[in-house]
């Protein structure tokens, strides 16, 4: 009876524990950077005709990729996240 109440007692701290572990490691995911290792927000200004609208975003490599369409022909417009800046900028001709 005695072995009994140990290993109750053992699993129970072992559930605690594994329960602990897992809230900490998805509170860590949470709070850590995006894919890819880009910031949680990026600010950027496009200078883009009217009618234009965002068709997606894709973050590639440390670059984030916009597709355009609409206000010319579709394109996409390569930001870098950490200045806000327009890195490049890819035309996509039909």
């Amino acid at each position: 009876m005695r072995a009994l109440k140990i290993a109750v007692i053992v699993m129970g701290v072992l559930i605690v524990a594994g329960t602990m572990a897992l809230v900490i490691g998805v509170a860590r995911r949470a709070a850590g950077p995006g894919p890819a290792g880009l910031p949680p927000s990026v600010a950027a200004v496009l200078d883009e005709p009217a009618g234009t609208r965002i068709a997606g975003i894709a973050p590639v490599r440390d670059r984030l990729a916009i597709q355009l369409q609409g206000g010319g022909a579709d394109r996409v417009v390569l930001i870098d996240p950490a200045s806000g800046a327009v890195a490049g900028r890819i035309s996509l001709a039909r």
